[in-house]
């Protein structure tokens, strides 16, 4: 899984890499500035360095997982804190080596990250500026929800990525209550609600991880009803809603029932036929309509809608022959073969 930020003014946090060191920063930090010069504003800057451009490690930050510490727990002898989930699976301290006696809660420390998340980029401080001429000049200071957001969703995209599910779940959460009070401000904007859809979904993959498929069924139908709110003109919603829907039909197929399963199925199938039909096709996406008349067919085929089947497989096996890849895109090419294989194989081919 490779969770990707849907606030589309943030960056990864892995952007860096791939970048000169500060570069960027430095010019995004300077056209911040003289904006704000301009119109006699400034940004909240967090004092403990973390912000959604950067997303440094700071002291309330778990480091194992890389994000905000959650469920703060405390290695005795040594004292160092880790989140429990990341902590439970060692024996020695990742920091220092010692060994993990017990592990106790650290409910202070706990309640200095939750307040800090409570506050975190709605800090207003009464600080002014003073011209050339020794006159007070007024401070607007912004409020900055969205970078909230942002910096959120980067916290738990962080713990997401170290398997660390209930600190991610507890971010998605908050980052979705914020989203929620900007849609009930300026109403359903494809913003916001492509926002929520995705965040939605985020915590549909953290359940079904878990194992709790009714949550996760839940979260995905929420998703849904967020994406559908928006034009289809937009090829990432549309992938976006495609694969919200298919993941609902998996859970249904794996609870056993087949005829839900196979509407979701269609549904995305639908989504994804509607997308090629009003954009030139690219192959990624010839495959993902490949991939749900599979989805579709595989369905029939247990129902023992043999005909509905074949003709679904054959259709799919049809537009992957048909696909033209170019020769640098490896592993696009691998992907194609590997659906026409299982195609093949259903059908009872070699």
């Amino acid at each position: 899984m490779t969770p990707v930020c849907p606030f589309t003014k943030a960056s990864r946090p892995d952007d860096a890499s791939c970048k000169k060191p500060g570069e960027n920063q430095n010019k995004q930090q300077t056209v911040n500035e003289n904006k704000s010069q301009q119109d006699g504003a400034i940004s909240p800057k967090c004092p403990f360095g973390y912000d959604s451009q950067t997303f440094k490690l700071g002291p309330l930050s778990c480091m194992i997982c890389q994000a905000l510490l959650f469920q703060c727990s405390k290695c005795m002898p040594c004292s160092h804190v880790y989140c429990k989930a990341c902590i439970s699976r060692f024996k020695d301290c990742p920091l220092c080596g010692a060994d993990i006696e017990k592990i106790e809660d650290d409910l202070d420390l706990q309640s200095v990250v939750d307040r800090f998340i409570e506050g975190h980029a709605r800090i207003k401080r009464s600080q002014v500026d003073i011209d050339k001429e020794g006159d007070k000049k007024r401070i607007i200071y912004e409020d900055v929800s969205v970078e909230r957001g942002s910096f959120l969703m980067q916290q738990a995209m962080r713990a997401l990525r170290a398997n660390n599910i209930e600190s991610a779940k507890s971010r998605l959460s908050v980052c979705a209550e914020d989203v929620r009070e900007q849609l009930e401000m300026t109403g359903n904007t494809p913003e916001l609600c492509s926002q929520l859809g995705a965040v939605f979904g985020m915590l549909g993959d953290c359940c079904r991880s878990t194992g709790d498929a009714s949550s996760a069924i839940s979260y995905f139908e929420e998703s849904v009803n967020f994406l559908m709110k928006l034009p289809k003109d937009d090829l990432e919603i549309t992938h976006t809603l495609s694969v919200s829907l298919n993941k609902i039909g998996d859970l249904k197929y794996y609870e056993g029932d087949l005829n839900a399963a196979r509407s979701y199925y269609f549904q995305a199938l639908d989504v994804r036929r509607n997308a090629i039909n009003h954009h030139s096709a690219v192959p990624s996406q010839v495959i993902d309509v490949a991939i749900s008349l599979a989805k579709v067919a595989d369905v029939d085929k247990n129902l023992e809608n043999e005909d509905k089947a074949t003709a679904n497989f054959q259709e799919a096996i049809k537009l992957l022959e048909s696909l033209t890849i170019n020769a640098e895109d490896v592993s696009l090419e691998q992907r194609r073969l590997s659906v026409l294989e299982f195609l093949n194989s259903q059908l009872g081919k070699k």
